[in-house]
């Protein structure tokens, strides 16, 4: 045989190896292709959700600056006028409540509120998704119907009778804020449904699907800074040892 020959010979398993790796790689593309499709509907119901849940979180956001200005009036005609006010103090607790019963979903969906993570960080991403999978079934749903229809019950006895403050000499009317708590009710409803949809698609694709672009903690973004400068330089410390092979 001669050498024509057998290069010809050596190249054609390698042309076909070559062939079903391309083969390969068109079919694992095609399968992702195939999941990300199928997955279409279910990431935008998650990013409509989420969407809906921030706005909410802004709008209410605006009651810190009701509450500030509450405050600082009382503040300054207390001690400089020396004529307190009678509502002052209803508005500044009725505010914050509705900040705080308001803001759950939005904390929820930024995934903001408060949870021991010491075990949890260190999982992989299914068994995560696994365990908060379990656990809105378990303990966040019951919890949340609950205070749906006990909150609905509560907002309806007090429009009945038009409630107002038993603590405000002024009467100040409390019954339309006590609506806040079966609405809020429902937002978490909503969006722990969303978080479920999460939770599924991190079971099937191993990792936790992207969020919505939002404000950030100082905190989170430093951290992400260090992660990106350590990832950065793991890269450049692996291109410099093939460098050198």
């Amino acid at each position: 045989m001669d050498s024509h020959a057998l290069a010809l010979t050596s190249f054609r398993p390698l042309r076909a190896c070559t062939r079903q790796n391309e083969l390969g790689l068109d079919y694992q593309d095609g399968s992702n292709r195939r999941a990300e499709t199928r997955n279409r509907p279910v990431q935008t119901y998650i990013d409509t959700i989420d969407k809906f849940s921030t706005w909410v979180g802004h709008a209410f956001a605006w009651c810190i600056m009701v509450m500030i200005f509450g405050v600082g009036y009382e503040v300054f005609v207390r001690y400089v006028l020396r004529d307190p006010t009678a509502w002052a103090f209803d508005v500044s607790y009725m505010m914050y409540g509705t900040l705080f019963m308001m803001g759950g979903a939005y904390a929820l969906a930024r995934d903001s509120h408060v949870r021991g993570d010491v075990f949890f960080r260190t999982w992989s991403p299914k068994t995560q998704a696994g365990l908060e999978l379990f656990l809105y079934f378990i303990f966040f749903f019951p919890g949340v119907i609950a205070l749906m229809i006990a909150g609905w019950k509560y907002a309806g006895r007090a429009f009945r009778y038009l409630e107002v403050s038993s603590m405000s000499p002024a009467d100040v009317p409390i019954w339309q804020f006590k609506l806040i708590i079966p609405a809020a009710g429902a937002l978490l409803f909503i969006q722990g449904t969303a978080q479920v949809c999460r939770c599924l698609l991190c079971l099937q694709t191993g990792q936790w699907p992207g969020k919505i672009q939002d404000v950030e903690e100082l905190e989170t973004v430093l951290k992400h800074q260090a992660e990106d400068h350590d990832r950065l330089q793991h890269e450049l410390e692996d291109d410099k040892g093939a460098d050198g092979k």
